[in-house]
């Protein structure tokens, strides 16, 4: 019982996306927004496509060299180690000098202070040679002046002295008795010198103070920048008794310079000691990299064919004894490999040959076999029975002879492909046609859907015809009476032939296996048909000559499909199946699209009914805003195979309908 059914309208051009629609390709099974739906706008997006163009080669780089990642380690790190060194030298050299500083300006200080307090205490004289030291005749402004001109004579540029009246410092009115003016030697400004906190502490407070700050110089002809300076202050009393401060500035030029002169010579060494130990990094690398990537070059070669490729082997050390393991290695590989070709092609000429060589006596008995199958109506009823179980086995033993024959074809290369343009809808006809009888006995419906319009592709016509008839009379066999479905379709440079059945259907783990040779799922199982074990073997060979796809789906219970995928011109490579391969009818679509529909507040489009037909079919519309199923670009020939797991509630179910099923 054959029928064609026209598919529904929403099965218009599969694997195309709909008018309007922008969605990228599937990547990872997850849909690319489209560019215009990327966020950042268009300038983003070209700024750092601009900026990742030139940084490409280095990240390529950067992961594919190990020797360029240790030594930029090596480097990074050493540099840290450096910095680190001398950020801890340069605070101790720069502590050691400020503390001799300190101790020699106090020292320095200590001594002038004595000084200009004993000048100040020293009893006066009416005459004598040295006029300038007496008390007599003069005032407090005149002797501060001569005082401050001695203190700094001794200096000799080591440091300059300033003197500053008590509180705020500023000049008196004329006439007036005391040191009120400020004054200092070596045209330093005394009062912008002397920071105010050190004033204010020693007008506060007895004893020495000190404190960093800037000697800031009048300006004038020879204007001097400022400079880091060491200032110590004490409170003194002039010749009349009247308080005054006393100050010491010592530059700490020499010191900024010899800290400067540190931290040169430190950074000038911290780079030699950086670059050689990179150099030093890239060496000792170098002599260990050099090796792996020589036999990561010889295991390249060796995975292309090239088994005769050795290492050099120089020395004793751990490089050495890789080496010596490596070819060692290579060795036994080439020679097991060589036992295994060398098995493999004596296994395919006695296959060959014997395929061959029992043909003459096959003829022989079929000859026989057909004289007593004719005379089996003379026969009693055993041995009319014996003659006709004798003629059944000797066309499965002619069936299982052609099948090795194809197959040990296959193994040695020689099967050839005669490719012409040819319509598959013709070549589905004749198969069904021809697995008509089964149906029939089996009580199954074989309906076609997607054969409105032509589906050519440039295929072997007789090779095509016999990877379809066993799909077919498998689906038929495993159908348990149920329809089966032959969709057709092509879309891009793909053709795409479905079959479909509603049977046992596949268990997890099966659908990689059905192709194996003489594989069963229930070996205690009885072929009903007399098939041999290599059909599908046969037809995944088939399809691989096409340079196609033949994969399987199945989920135990809800029964299976298998999807045949040839390129619409020869040579052409295949990027995706116009037909899915979990058909839309499947426990999880159904179910996805029941969620849908409650999410969407509708009733399912396709709920089947207790005592419905036995195999309904549901339309292709059954999911709300069904989209064109995209391409398969991650299928691979004889592979992509997916079986969906029982759930756990139709185990029981179930159960029933798996005892004494059979593989394909």
């Amino acid at each position: 019982m054959v029928s064609a059914t026209r598919p529904d309208r929403a099965d218009v051009q599969p694997g195309k996306p709909p008018s309007g629609s922008r969605r990228g390709v599937l990547r990872g099974g997850r849909p690319l927004r489209a560019a215009d739906g990327a966020p950042g706008g268009p300038v983003l997006r070209l700024f750092i496509r601009l900026l990742r163009r030139p940084l490409l080669p280095a990240v390529r780089l950067w992961r594919r060299n190990i020797q360029l990642r240790v030594v930029a380690a090596t480097l990074l790190m050493s540099l840290a180690v450096v910095l680190a060194l001398g950020f801890v030298v340069v605070a101790q050299v720069s502590k050691g000098l400020l503390d001799a500083k300190e101790q020699a300006a106090q020292s320095q200080a200590a001594g002038g202070f004595a000084v200009a307090q004993e000048k100040a205490n020293t009893p006066s004289a009416a005459d004598g040679p040295d006029a300038t030291d007496n008390k007599v005749g003069r005032d407090a402004s005149t002797w501060m002046n001569s005082l401050v001109k001695q203190l700094a004579s001794g200096g000799q540029t080591a440091f300059e002295v300033a003197a500053l009246g008590a509180g705020t410092g500023e000049q008196g009115p004329p006439g007036a008795q005391g040191v009120k003016g400020a004054r200092a030697s070596g045209n330093v400004d005394p009062t912008a010198s002397v920071p105010l906190g050190l004033r204010k502490a020693v007008n506060h407070a007895t004893g020495t103070f000190k404190t960093f700050s800037e000697i800031k110089y009048t300006s004038g002809a020879d204007e001097k920048a400022p400079e880091p300076a060491l200032v110590v202050g004490k409170r003194l009393t002039d010749i009349n008794g009247d308080p005054y401060d006393l100050y010491y500035l010592f530059p700490l030029t020499q010191e900024e310079e010899s800290l400067n002169l540190v931290k040169v010579t430190f950074a000038t060494a911290g780079v030699f000691v950086v670059v050689l130990l990179g150099a030093i990094a890239w060496l000792v690398v170098r002599q260990v990299v050099t090796p792996v990537r020589m036999a990561a070059g010889i295991a390249e070669r060796l995975s292309a064919g090239r088994l005769q490729e050795r290492m050099k082997v120089t020395g004793e050390d751990d490089i050495a004894r890789l080496g010596e393991a490596f070819n060692k290695m290579a060795q036994n590989l080439q020679l097991k490999i060589q036992q295994l070709e060398d098995l493999s092609r004596l296994q395919r000429r006695f296959v060959s040959d014997v395929s061959h060589e029992l043909r003459t006596p096959l003829t022989t008995v079929r000859m026989a076999a057909d004289v007593i199958h004719d005379a089996r109506v003379d026969f009693d009823p055993v041995t009319a029975r014996s003659a006709e179980l004798l003629a059944g086995q000797l066309d499965r033993f002619e069936s299982l002879l052609a099948d090795l024959l194809e197959i040990s074809r296959f193994d040695a290369g020689a099967a050839a492909l005669e490719a012409e343009p040819v319509d598959l809808r013709d070549v589905v006809r004749r198969v069904i046609d021809g697995a008509e009888p089964l149906a029939e006995h089996k009580g199954t419906r074989v309906r076609v859907l997607g054969d409105t319009q032509p589906v050519i592709a440039e295929a072997d016509a007789r090779r095509v015809e016999r990877v379809l008839r066993n799909l077919v009379v498998n689906a038929v066999e495993h159908g348990e009476g149920r329809d089966v479905v032959v969709r057709l379709a092509s879309a891009g440079g793909a053709v795409a032939v479905a079959v479909r059945d509603y049977g046992v259907g596949l268990k997890p783990g099966e659908a990689t296996r059905v192709f194996n040779r003489f594989w069963r799922a229930d070996p205690a199982r009885a072929r009903t048909t007399g098939g041999t074990g290599l059909g599908l073997s046969i037809a995944v060979e088939d399809a691989r000559l096409h340079g196609g796809w033949l994969q399987a789906w199945g989920e135990p219970g809800g029964g299976s499909q298998f999807r045949l995928t040839l390129p619409r011109t020869a040579d052409e490579p295949l990027r995706g199946s116009p037909i899915p391969l979990e058909p839309e009818d499947s426990r999880g679509n159904r179910a996805r699209a029941a969620a849908e529909a409650a999410g969407a507040g509708t009733a399912p489009a396709h709920r089947p009914r207790e005592g419905a037909d036995r195999s309904p079919i549901p339309p292709r519309s059954a999911v709300a805003g069904a989209l064109p199923v995209p391409a398969d670009p991650t299928a691979l020939p004889g592979s992509g195979s997916r079986v969906v797991a029982r759930g756990a509630d139709q185990a029981a179910q179930e159960q029933s309908a798996e005892d004494g099923t059979g593989g394909r």
